[in-house]
This record gives structure tokens, sequence and C-alpha cells, in this order.
């Protein structure tokens, strides 16, 4: 179908646009729940200049900063992930990639022992090249996720010292390692529907097997802290947009989604997600294991894996 006759449904009819989300998702994805968690390997300092991120050094965000993460930090923590049963678990490190040898070698140690406890390993480590993926494939990692954060046409709104075409190029790198790729964006920021019609249409050109949905969680110090929030009926829509755009794809819902759903947020399944994020984001708190575990259970669905 055509953005054009998508956006005309989503605005005529939101529900019934959400209810068909849904029932793709169910037909795609039955009752499973593809849950991951992440670990913040490495905070602040970055000199990209993301207008949502706290960890760059051109804000005055106020947090934690410290190096790449040892080990034996990285390990228990996945540790304790893989008993509340999540099997993807994700290495973050801010900063635009990685920056030597030695760290390429530490961070690739850790993906192998992540992979000997039973995940599927996944990494978010910036623009990386062609050898240091294929580096951390040789290694065990699963899958590689840069987000391209919202449209081409939005982009540099919020971001201005790297490019689109960089994000992409980083994308099509990590498919040439052999490497599963995942790749979505944060709504909320000032962009408009279209925009994020257009950014899932360049995500199903890319090919990408799983896409995050974050939702903008204003910090002080940034420049969006004083961004309104999405609302959650907004929120579900955009969730059913990206599902009528992705079909087949995973379509997880990450960052923000307790802020920007609130009551609604069991919905999001309904809405056409197949999966969530669970346990802390970057900078800010996540939702406990115990509470995600028991929503799955009493929605009659299972997590995955």
């Amino acid at each position: 179908m055509q953005i054009s006759n998508l956006l005309n449904d989503l605005d005529e009819k939101p529900w019934e646009f959400i209810r068909e989300a849904g029932r793709i998702r169910e037909e795609n994805f039955g009752p499973d729940v593809d849950a991951c968690s992440i670990i913040n390997a490495r905070s602040g300092n970055c000199p990209e200049d993301c207008a949502f991120c706290a960890q760059s050094a051109h804000h005055a965000a106020r947090l934690r900063t410290y190096p790449l993460l040892p080990e034996d930090e990285v390990i228990p923590a996945a540790k304790r992930v893989f008993d509340n049963g999540v099997r993807r678990f994700c290495i973050v490190t801010s900063g635009r990639g990685i920056g030597s040898e030695k760290e390429l070698s530490s961070i690739a140690r850790m993906v192998e022992k992540v992979r000997e406890i039973g995940f599927k390993p996944c990494a978010t480590l910036g623009a990386l090249s062609l050898y240091q993926l294929r580096t951390l494939k040789g290694a065990g990692l699963h899958r590689y996720h840069h987000n391209l954060e919202t449209s081409r046409s939005f982009f540099p709104r919020i971001c201005s010292t790297h490019t689109y075409d960089e994000r992409i190029e980083t994308l099509l790198a990590a498919k040439e390692a052999g490497l599963s790729t995942c790749s979505g964006g944060i709504f909320g920021m000032g962009e408009g529907m279209p925009d994020r019609a257009e950014m899932a249409s360049e995500l199903a050109r890319l090919g990408v097997d799983s896409v995050p949905v974050n939702f903008l969680m204003p910090i002080p110090g940034t420049p969006l802290e004083d961004a309104d929030f999405i609302t959650p009926l907004e929120a579900l829509k955009s969730i059913a947009l990206v599902r009528h755009i992705l079909t087949e794809k995973e379509i997880r819902v990450c960052g923000g989604r307790l802020t920007a759903l609130r009551e609604l947020h069991p919905m999001v399944f309904l809405a056409g997600a197949n999966g969530i994020l669970m346990g802390d984001y970057l900078t800010t708190s996540g939702r406990n294991f115990e509470d995600d575990l028991r929503m799955i259970k009493d929605l009659g669905m299972r997590l995955h894996g």
C-alpha cells in the first residue's frame, strides 16, 4: 500500500488501523514476545551532538561518565538478565566508534562470553569499519544495532556532526559482515507521522531484521529538554504505522515506553509490536523485570526463546 494511503487510514480510522496492525503481528509472530536487554558499557563524553542524547559532550546533561567497563562487570550483569528469561543482550558504548585495537579485543572477548552464557549477543558501538564488524562477528556477535533515529529529511534538525548516509553505511557494512541488523529511531522529537513513515520505509529498503521504537524522554541539559511528550494514542498509532510498513520484521518498543504510553502501555502488542526492551535504558531507569514478565503472562503471551 502507498504510504499516503496508510497515513490517510491512520488519520481517519485510527483504531481500525491499530487493530489491523495487531492482526499482522499475530499472524507473523503469534504469542511470542522477543525481549532484549542492554548494558551501558561506556558512558558519556560522546563527540556527536545528537539533540536527544544526554551522553553528548556538546550538552550540559548531568550523568555519570566512565570508560569501557571491565569484563567482570559486564558478564555478571548479562547473567542476571539471562536468569530473567531474556535471550538477547546488547553491549552499548557511547562515542563515535571503537577507538583502538585493544578496545576492539576487549569487546570481542565480552561478546564471546555473552554468547557462552546462551545469548544471541548484540552490540551498539557507533560507526564501525567492516574489519571491526567482521572481528566481532568472528567472536560470536549475532546482531549489530545502529539507529537511523528519524527520517532523512528531519535528521539535520537533530544532528550536525555526522550524516544520515554515514548511518546507512554502517548498517550496510554490518550486513556485509554477515550480521543481523537492528535499526529504528526515536519518536516525539518534533517530527510528524510522515517522517516516521519515511524512516520505516528506509528501514524496509535496507532490509533490517529488527526495528526498535523509542519515545523521547526529554532530559534536562539537552536541546530537547522542553519537548512535549508524545501522547499515548499517538504512540500506539506510530507503532501500528511501523508494523503496517514492516509487516514481517521484529518491532520492539524500547526507551520511553512507560512515560509515553502511560495506562495504554500493555497495548503495544495489540498495536503491532512483538518485542520490548527489558531493564534499564542507557541513562534512565526502566521497568523491573518482574512487572514486565507479569504483563506478558497476563496478556496470554510468552517470552520467545
